[in-house]
C-alpha cells in the first residue's frame, strides 16, 4: 500500500496512511517525524499493538517517562498510562478518567519537558471524545511585532496543576495527586518562547495550565499577560479536534501545541493507552 499524507485542517494536523506502526522501517519513521513536524499532530489509522510494540515506536522518537500518577500504569509496561473512564466489579477506575481537561502541554511542569505524546485508541464512545489541539506556532507568529518584541526572552516558572482552578477535586482541575507524588513536583522555569529543538522555528509555550507567574513580573501582571496570549493562542482558527477511532495511534509536538482531552460523560466508556516521550534536555 502506498504511503500517503492527507492534511486534516488548515490549522494542524495530517493523516499518515499505509504504515504499519509495529513493524515500522527507518524510512517509514523518518516519514512520521517529518509529517510531526510540520504538520504538529499525526493520526495513523487501522493500527494493532501490544504493549512491547507500543513501546518500541515509542522509544524511536526519544526517552519516554512514565507519568506521576503512577496508579494507572500499564502492568506490562510503566512508560504507558492508561487513560480510561470505566471501573471496575469493585466500583474501582481502571485508569486515569480525566486526564487534563483544559489547555495544557505535557511534562510543562518538569525541567525536562516532553518532545512528544502518542495515544492508541482501544474504546471510543464517539466524535466528542478527541484531544483539541491549538497551534501555538501559528500563533505566536502571528502576533504584532511590539508583543513578540516584549515577550521574547521571558521566562515563565511552571509548577504541577491548573492556574485557572485551583479546586484539586474539580474535574477541570489537573489530575489530582497523593502526597507522595506531590513530593516529587518542583518549580520549574521555561521560556516563554521556545525555539523548537528539531525545527528552530519559535512558539508560545505553555501559556496555559502549568504556567504560574513570569520572572521580573509580580503575579498579579503575569497572570494577565499569560491570560492575554492563551486566548488569543486558543481561538478558534488556531484549534483542531480530530475524531478518534479504535485502532487510531495519535503523535502531537508538546514544543509548539496545547491541547485539551475531552470531558467525557462517565457512561460513555473510552480507554485509550498514552506514552510521553522527553526532551533531550531542560529549555534553559
Amino acid at each position: 500500500m502506498p504511503v500517503t499524507v492527507t492534511s486534516l485542517s488548515a490549522a494542524l494536523g495530517a493523516e499518515i496512511a499505509g504504515l504499519d506502526v509495529a513493524t515500522l522501517d527507518d524510512a517509514g519513521f523518518a516519514t512520521i517525524e517529518a509529517v510531526l513536524h510540520e504538520h504538529l499532530v499525526v493520526r495513523l489509522s487501522g493500527q494493532s499493538l501490544e504493549p512491547a510494540a507500543f513501546v518500541a515506536f515509542a522509544r524511536r522518537f526519544g526517552r519516554p517517562e512514565p507519568h506521576v500518577i503512577d496508579q494507572f500504569h500499564h502492568r506490562a509496561d510503566p512508560n504507558i498510562l492508561i487513560l480510561s473512564n470505566p471501573t471496575d466489579e469493585r466500583g474501582e477506575p481502571v485508569g486515569l478518567a480525566d486526564g487534563g481537561t483544559y489547555f495544557h502541554t505535557d511534562y510543562s511542569y518538569l525541567d525536562v519537558p516532553a518532545r512528544c505524546t502518542m495515544l492508541f485508541a482501544l474504546e471510543i464512545p464517539g466524535a466528542e471524545a478527541g484531544t483539541t489541539f491549538a497551534n501555538q506556532r501559528q500563533a505566536y507568529e502571528d502576533l504584532p511585532g511590539a508583543m513578540k518584541a516584549r515577550i521574547d526572552g521571558l521566562v515563565c516558572r511552571h509548577h504541577y496543576g491548573n492556574r485557572d482552578v485551583p479546586d484539586e477535586d474539580s474535574r477541570v482541575a489537573a489530575s489530582k495527586l497523593d502526597a507522595t507524588q506531590k513530593e516529587r513536583m518542583n518549580w520549574v522555569r521555561h521560556p516563554l518562547v521556545r525555539r523548537h529543538p528539531h525545527t528552530g522555528r519559535k512558539s508560545l509555550y505553555a501559556v496555559s495550565g502549568s504556567s504560574y507567574g513570569i520572572e521580573g513580573m509580580h503575579d498579579a501582571e503575569a497572570v494577565a499577560l499569560l491570560d492575554e496570549l492563551k486566548a488569543h493562542a486558543t481561538a478558534e482558527h488556531y484549534v483542531y479536534r480530530p475524531v478518534y477511532a479504535p485502532g487510531d495511534v495519535v503523535i502531537w509536538d508538546n514544543c509548539a501545541l496545547l491541547h485539551a482531552a475531552p470531558l467525557v460523560d462517565p457512561a460513555s466508556p473510552r480507554t485509550l493507552w498514552r506514552i510521553t516521550v522527553k526532551d533531550a534536555g531542560p529549555t534553559l
